[in-house]
């Protein structure tokens, strides 16, 4: 089969880079497109995908998302038209995670589509993704009630635990991002992933995280911790350089192996939050807008724990034997699922 992944955000890519191996091995044909936004194309690099860049993130307001929407659809809509072109045949499955874009450019083209989504309240997007795919990949956590508004009831493939334990199943982590970011593995680590501002279900005027970041500019000073903070977009790593006392990195790293080797990691997203959690680390959430279903598990099993107060964080390296036991799972449940779309 000939077989279209979309990348729309740096997460899509490690969700997505199994998927893409394991289909190629089994034989197909697998084109990507990967949008410019965040660390999406580096990471792309770093992984070896090759993919063609279609279009860039047009803003966080609705009307810009709006206008992101069509114009990137339609590049798409082009492209897969070059593409049938040269190969004289058409793609036989469009796959995404939570790609509006595809999802409308696939329907357009009437190729099956399928997506997935670890987050339930987005629901400008879902709106459009659940209705338009043919299968919705999405965590047994959230309840198939919450998703039936979206149109995607009879359309549901709901995987067993955290999508991080399937694409981290072959992980390992290695110790060259330490030497890369110049850390001292005898004083404490900790990593950071800021708020995702663009988002339209957060914002960025999260207290509580610059609050974290004071406290960790602090320790810094007082007691050597090292704090790495990941920004998702160029403003961030602006502010955040300019405000000093933190390790800003200038390009995408092997964050994975980071977690692995942090003694604690803070995120105000989800995708670092559940890989730490995925990787036995101790892991707090500064998420200030709607808990989903999936986080609402991990908190309730004190896999991943919320932050109300700076206090709370224990700064100190952690004993090399705490980390919890992982749990990996076999990425081909979640291709089988994606694939399922060609069947309807």
């Amino acid at each position: 089969m000939r077989v279209w992944i979309d990348l729309t955000n740096s997460p899509h890519v490690l969700v997505m880079r199994p998927v893409i191996e394991l289909l190629r091995a089994d034989g197909h044909e697998v084109r990507v497109t990967a949008r410019d936004f965040a660390q999406t194309i580096q990471l792309c690099e770093r992984f070896g995908i090759e993919h063609t860049a279609v279009g860039h993130h047009r803003g966080g307001r609705l009307l810009a998302k709006a206008g992101g929407l069509a114009s990137r659809s339609t590049a798409l809509l082009r492209w897969a038209g070059a593409e049938r072109a040269a190969a004289g045949a058409p793609f036989d499955i469009a796959i995404g995670h939570g790609s509006n874009d595809v999802t409308l450019a696939a329907a357009a083209l009437r190729i099956p589509s399928a997506t997935m989504f670890d987050y339930e309240w987005a629901t400008v997007q879902h709106n459009i993704n659940c209705r338009f795919a043919r299968a919705v990949v999405v965590p047994d956590a959230i309840p198939p009630e919450r998703l039936a508004r979206y149109g995607a009831a009879a359309k549901l493939r709901r995987y067993v635990g955290l999508k991080e334990e399937y694409y981290l199943a072959d992980f390992e982590p290695e110790q060259a991002v330490l030497e890369e970011l110049g850390l001292d593995r005898e004083r404490a680590v900790v990593l950071v992933r800021t708020p995702p501002e663009v988002s339209l279900y957060h914002r960025f005027e999260n207290d509580l995280f610059a609050d974290v970041l004071r406290r960790l500019r602090a320790a810094a000073v007082d007691s050597g911790v090292q704090s790495v903070v990941l920004p998702r977009v160029g403003s961030q790593r602006e502010e955040l350089r300019r405000a000093g006392g933190l390790i800003v990195p200038e390009r995408a790293i092997d964050a994975q192996s980071l977690i692995a080797y942090a003694d604690l990691v803070i995120s105000a997203g989800g995708t670092m939050n559940r890989e730490a959690v995925a990787l036995g680390t101790p892991v707090y959430t500064t998420f200030q807008g709607r808990l989903g279903a999936v986080d609402e598990r991990l908190i309730g099993e004190r896999r991943l724990l919320r932050l109300e107060r700076p206090e709370q964080l224990d700064l100190r390296p952690r004993a090399p034997a705490s980390a919890a036991p992982r749990v990996r799972r076999d990425p081909r449940v979640i291709v089988e699922m994606l694939m399922s779309a060609v069947r309807g």
